[in-house]
């Protein structure tokens, strides 16, 4: 069993404006084999927090803590950060030129476990992966993310997650840009991931469309930096209903 824990969290980043403080004092805690969905409107800290726990440099802690299994996670490097079993999927996946897929996937495996996956074993799992989430064969002797659509690189972040198995999974907006088809796909690779490894899991959306095949434990709105409301899937219903007017009112 393991734990994220996130305690009176502060976040600012440096605008033209000046300082602009992003989260007020955020608390969360997701132990394994929990699923965490983070709702909320644009703006609302979401990503700043996905960014932070993965160790973003653009945005300063100024208070608060994030501890992994009783570690500091906000002393570790990004690398170290991932070693500890953090994972990221990012809202926007970056392109990698001059990296293959194929070089790229077992580099980043051995960097994780400390020695290299051995040969034949590594190749069966990942063919078998890429093939359960409809990826291409020939996409494995492509760069990184080059010339992929938003839909692949998408299928490819959850490839990574299948294959590192990390103890916590940050999904940032992971169902943005996705049809109908990629976002099933892409949601049985994650409950695939989650089942396997018991892995805890932080599903950022706006939609509740995404919950519809990733179930949460727990449900958490964000509003200005803050948690507004904690609740059970029957918030994101909720949300879905009526939106969030009512927070947003409270807030003004």
């Amino acid at each position: 069993m393991s734990t994220l824990e996130i305690k009176d969290l502060h976040v600012s980043i440096e605008t033209e404006q000046g300082t602009k403080e992003i989260l007020k004092g955020v608390s969360l805690t997701i132990t394994s084999g929990e699923i965490h969905a983070i709702m909320g409107p644009n703006g609302s800290g979401k990503s700043t927090l996905a960014a932070t726990i993965a160790g973003h440099p653009r945005y300063e802690v100024t208070s608060g803590s994030i501890t992994l299994d009783g570690e500091d996670v906000l002393e570790m490097g990004v690398d170290e950060r991932a070693q500890a079993g953090l994972f990221l999927a990012m809202q926007y996946p970056v392109e990698v030129p001059g990296v293959t897929m194929t070089n790229f996937l077992r580099t980043a495996k051995t960097a994780l476990d400390g020695e290299a996956p051995k040969l034949r074993t590594w190749t069966k799992e990942v063919r078998e992966a890429m093939e359960q989430l409809k990826i291409d064969a020939d996409f494995a002797s492509r760069n990184v993310n080059e010339g992929f659509s938003g839909g692949e690189k998408k299928r490819v972040e959850i490839l990574q997650l299948e294959l590192f198995k990390p103890k916590f999974a940050v999904l940032d907006e992971t169902d943005s840009g996705l049809d109908i088809d990629a976002l099933r796909v892409v949601s049985e690779g994650v409950n695939r991931a989650h089942e396997a490894n018991g892995m805890g899991t932080m599903l950022i959306t706006h939609y509740t469309r995404i919950l519809n095949y990733i179930k949460p434990d727990h449900v958490h709105v964000f509003i200005d930096g803050r948690v507004a409301e904690h609740g059970g899937p029957e918030l994101a219903d909720e949300l879905e209903e009526k939106g969030y007017d009512r927070f947003l009112a409270a807030t003004a």
